[in-house]
């Protein structure tokens, strides 16, 4: 019998998995056991240094303020956060001082130490802190929210220690499933505490409202200062900033939480989005339908979105009811919902019609408005909205091609994202929740099997992730990276079987019998408005020529250059370029200052040895130069770059 810390010598080990569980290094092993090393800068490894400087969060706030309440303190993407129930909300100042105070305790090196009780020890042991006794009656089963997975998510309850090294006594204690670094020096000095936000204990709005704070911690301090330079790098991309900066949407308090409206600069863009889609879809085959954006009630009962969808769909409208003048309902009336989805809609328009399997595959595709209730704490600029248009496609084809479906389906998503930039991908297969599906175990294992060997054939990287699907079918994600490593999820694709047969879908087969078809659920961008930002953040606004809304300013070096310059930009216009002549009072350097803080692609100067000649003096978003441009190799070029929907930032070389 031995422990981690007899069998690993090298000090980046914080862990151990023993067969295939992770574990303390001060867990015992036997010969037996499978014992595999968890270093401090494996995902594992991460997730263990975060989970602990969340306790270290947790027990500096209780020094600082003993009557603060213990929520929960999982480690997240990046970093950690721990929630407190307080009397006061927590201050900018306030962090500070708990990052002194955790100074302190990673400086003492206390050991984290774990005990397993039962339920009555950790009640009694607990018996202050609400939160956590209400955690104890979850042991071992669903909690709903999968961070609270770090307090009670193991069989067996247990409680972590810190330990003081040098009188051996516990300091403070917290109800934790693990596992933890060994002791509190090994967090160092790579971690941050970062922002303060509200969150309603368990996520319901009904539960009180805690004090989360956030943090973040990495193994050394340098790549602490890279991920704060992403982090910069990223709020210079901000979408919302660069959406008013650039006129191009905005978020009328009017209209209410994340109903965003486009501007007529946003609307260029969000126009040449959906008409490059259009045309791509065309080539691949696709028929357009359109469908509303309310239906009664009835439809999603068919669907079963109404037993598994309801909390993300809007309350329903009550309409159609006739009254007699004595209050009493003479007619009941019929509940109406804001679409949540459209696949239902789809479903219609394919049984409104007899088919064949010679008519299939049946590819429909909607630009499609729907509603969704996302609650106020997750609304998120463009990325998450109550609001959003689908680029949503459904696909009925027989069993047996759907294989073949599939990586065409798979094929031209990846294609089409690649015309818009975006060019490192992976899959993400998302499979079923064992609470939250319809339909037999049987159906699911092929669908979910027949997904992973697309999945594998795109030669991609395919990741996990187990209970990830909708009710009704697996799914395919494609996460993609954009500019500064962020991954983003784009597109998705559901096999669903179940579906057809809650409609009856039907075709005539073959051998004369009547068939259910399969139907593959499929968004491109998920979202036009979500796509848009990311777009926006993926480019920090620099969009390429085809996407800019203003595309070429052509700016005089004076008045008496204004006509040559008109005819250059009439030029363009008939070519379809989106140009423009700036004849404002500006001074010209202001001029080119304003329109390089706009990221017009191309401005194009003219004084008199350009006119003279013909020519015209190009100005890129970087600020370098190309003189003397023949007008008519200026159009060509600006044209040329269009056409191949090419990002340009700097200027050309021959």
């Amino acid at each position: 019998m031995a422990d981690g810390f007899s069998l690993f010598t090298d000090r980046s080990v914080v862990a151990m998995r023993v067969n295939g569980n992770l574990c303390d290094l001060a867990a015992e092993v036997m010969e037996t056991d499978t014992v595999e090393p968890v270093t401090i800068d494996s995902p594992d490894g991460l997730n263990i240094l975060r989970h602990s400087a969340a306790h270290v969060l947790a027990q500096a706030v209780q020094q600082v303020n003993p009557e603060a309440k213990l929520g929960i303190g999982p480690p997240v993407t990046d970093g950690f956060y721990y929630d407190f129930d307080v009397a006061e909300n927590f201050t900018p100042e306030d962090l500070k001082v708990l990052q002194k105070t955790m100074d302190r305790i990673i400086r003492q090196g206390q050991r984290f130490v774990r005990r397993v009780v039962s339920d009555d020890e950790a009640r009694a042991e607990l018996a202050n802190e609400p939160y956590k006794l209400e955690l104890i009656g979850l042991k071992g089963g669903s909690t709903g929210d999968d961070n609270e997975s770090v307090e009670v998510g193991g069989a067996e309850l247990t409680i972590y220690d810190n330990v003081d090294p040098k009188t051996g006594e516990t300091v403070w204690k917290d109800l934790c499933r693990g596992p933890h670094l060994p002791n509190t020096r090994m967090i160092g000095n790579g971690y941050s505490l970062m922002r303060v936000a509200a969150a309603y204990w368990r996520g319901s709005e009904k539960n009180p409202q805690l004090q989360r704070i956030y943090g973040t911690a990495w193994p050394s301090k340098d790549e602490l200062r890279e991920y704060q330079a992403r982090l910069e790098e990223a709020a210079k991309r901000d979408h919302r900033r660069l959406g008013a900066e650039l006129d191009l949407f905005s978020f009328p308090e009017e209209l209410g939480s994340g109903l965003p409206v486009f501007h007529p600069r946003g609307g260029i863009i969000r126009n040449e989005l959906e008409s490059y889609s259009r045309k791509r879809h065309i080539e691949e085959g696709y028929s357009f339908v359109n469908t509303p954006h309310i239906t009664k009630g009835h439809l999603y009962e068919i669907s079963g979105h109404l037993d598994w969808y309801r909390d993300g769909m809007f309350p329903p409208m009550h309409i159609d009811a006739e009254y007699n003048d004595d209050g009493s309902v003479r007619k009941a009336g019929t509940d109406y919902y804001l679409k949540p989805m459209n696949c239902p809609m789809h479903n219609l328009i394919y049984k409104g019609t007899a088919h064949s399997y010679r008519d299939l595959p049946i590819r429909m595709f909607e630009f499609g408005t729907v509603y969704r209730y996302e609650k106020s704490g997750v609304v998120h600029g463009l990325t998450r909205v109550r609001g959003l248009t689908q680029d949503d496609a459904h696909i009925y084809c027989t069993q047996e091609d759907m294989k073949a479906e599939l990586t065409r389906t798979l094929d031209f998503v990846l294609s089409l994202l690649k015309d818009y930039g975006l060019e490192d991908f992976y899959l993400e297969l998302s499979t079923k929740d064992p609470e939250k599906f319809v339909g037999s175990d049987e159906v699911w294992e092929e669908a979910t099997n027949t997904l992973a060997e697309v999945a594998a054939a795109s030669g991609l990287e395919l990741v996990p992730d187990p209970g990830g699907a909708a009710f009704y079918g697996p799914k395919i994600s494609v996460q993609a990276r954009d500019a500064i490593g962020r991954t983003w999820q784009m597109s998705t694709i559901q096999l669903d079987f179940n579906l057809p047969n809650l409609f009856e879908l039907e075709y005539a087969a073959a051998d004369g019998t009547r068939k259910r078809p399969v139907m593959i659920h499929r968004a491109l961008f998920g979202s036009i408005e979500r796509f848009f930002g990311v777009l926006t953040e993926h480019y920090a606004g620099s969009f390429p020529v085809w996407l800019s809304p203003v595309q070429v300013v052509a700016i005089p070096v004076a008045e008496e250059y204004a006509p040559y310059l008109e005819d250059v930009v009439a030029e363009l216009k008939g070519y379809g370029v989106r140009a423009e002549i700036d004849r404002s009072d500006e001074r010209m350097q202001k001029k080119i200052r304003n329109h390089t803080k706009a990221k017009v692609p191309f401005q194009l100067i003219a004084g008199e040895d350009d006119r003279a000649n013909g020519a015209v003096s190009f100005r890129f978003r970087d600020g370098t130069q190309l003189n003397g441009v023949p007008v008519a190799d200026a159009v060509a070029r600006i044209r040329a770059s269009i056409e191949s929907r090419e990002q340009v930032l700097t200027a050309w070389q021959d």
